[in-house]
């Protein structure tokens, strides 16, 4: 059911956007392969950075999971996203149901999401400075203007305040315990925001090591998705620099972030396709580069995923407590 629903998204999205088919299928049929192999190790490595940062912000707070199943637990919450609306939040509601089974608390797995987001705004904004700022000194049109450096500054500085306010707050002191009345709403409030603050407070306790590796984790994870592109692209052949791609791929990320449809579907391969004509490429081999990376990042993460989460259901993670800094809250 997901391969024909992913199937089905894909041929919804992108209907009408297509070159003509006999042009289009001969530049698949006369893609290079050994570069299709290639993006395909790449989004692998891709993938691997992803489970790899996830295991590492786990072990910090003392929960230790193997890496299959932290590689597992990235596929199957990656099919969610990109198959659901709104699907980042069903992810990381799946992400944090299978933590609580790896015997993470409930305070700890929620301080891992943060932390993870707050590690992908930061990776994402260190490869936006980087690739950015190259950008823009050979083609600037590409990035259109300063504003989407701008958003992503505004997020690693938010980011900061976020990590440097849970600091803070550490330090104070817990108040008395407020008695819980007969209002259930406002008891329902006053627990949600009670394990917020927890969870902001474990994740803020990290020590700096354990941010720069996370961030860096998620660095090599977009990094490695962009090369996916690049290798898809001088698959077809496409006349178009590292520079350029990198430019294009990162003003994407912006609309990415907008969940319009499930995994994008019909909005990130549009805008690919128009940056790369927009880059010199004809419509026929911009689109069947977008085509072979949105099948490699995309469309067979769904079967992945659905295999890796039926995998999730029939195994029991060992729970195996680490020697970690990181007590549950109380």
């Amino acid at each position: 059911m997901l391969v024909v629903v992913g199937l089905g998204l894909a041929a919804y999205g992108l209907q009408g956007r297509f070159p003509d088919p006999r042009e289009f299928l001969r530049a698949l049929t006369g893609a290079d392969y050994w570069w299709v192999t290639a993006a395909l190790a790449l989004q692998f490595v891709s993938l691997a950075a992803f489970a790899w940062q996830q295991r590492q912000i786990l072990r910090a707070f003392g929960v230790r999971v193997g890496l299959r199943y932290a590689f597992a637990v990235t596929l199957a919450r990656t099919a969610v996203s990109i198959s659901m609306p709104v699907g980042s939040a069903v992810s990381a509601g799946y992400a944090v149901r299978q933590y609580l089974r790896a015997g993470a608390s409930k305070e700890i797995a929620a301080a891992q999401m943060i932390v993870s987001g707050l590690a992908s705004i930061g990776g994402l904004a260190l490869l936006y400075v980087v690739g950015g700022a190259a950008v823009l000194t050979r083609d600037p049109h590409l990035l259109a203007g300063p504003q989407p450096l701008i958003v992503v500054g505004v997020l690693a500085v938010l980011t900061g305040v976020a990590v440097v306010g849970g600091r803070r707050l550490m330090r104070r002191p817990a108040g008395p315990a407020r008695p819980v009345g007969g209002n259930r709403v406002a008891a329902f409030v006053r627990r949600v925001l009670t394990s917020a603050r927890e969870a902001w407070q474990a994740g803020a306790s990290l020590r700096a090591r354990e941010w720069i590796t996370g961030t860096l984790y998620y660095a090599v994870n977009w990094l490695t998705d962009l090369l996916c592109l690049v290798a898809t692209c001088h698959a077809v052949g496409l006349p178009v620099g590292l520079t350029t791609l990198a430019g294009i791929y990162l003003g994407v990320q912006i609309v990415r972030q907008i969940p319009l449809t499930p995994g994008g579907v019909g909005v990130i391969d549009t805008a690919l396709v128009a940056g790369l004509t927009a880059a010199g490429a004809t419509a026929v081999t911009a689109a069947a580069a977008v085509v072979i990376y949105r099948v490699i990042s995309c469309w067979l993460l769904l079967p992945a995923g659905g295999i890796a989460a039926l995998w999730l259901r029939r195994d029991q993670p060992p729970v195996r407590p680490g020697p970690g800094r990181h007590e549950p809250a109380s």
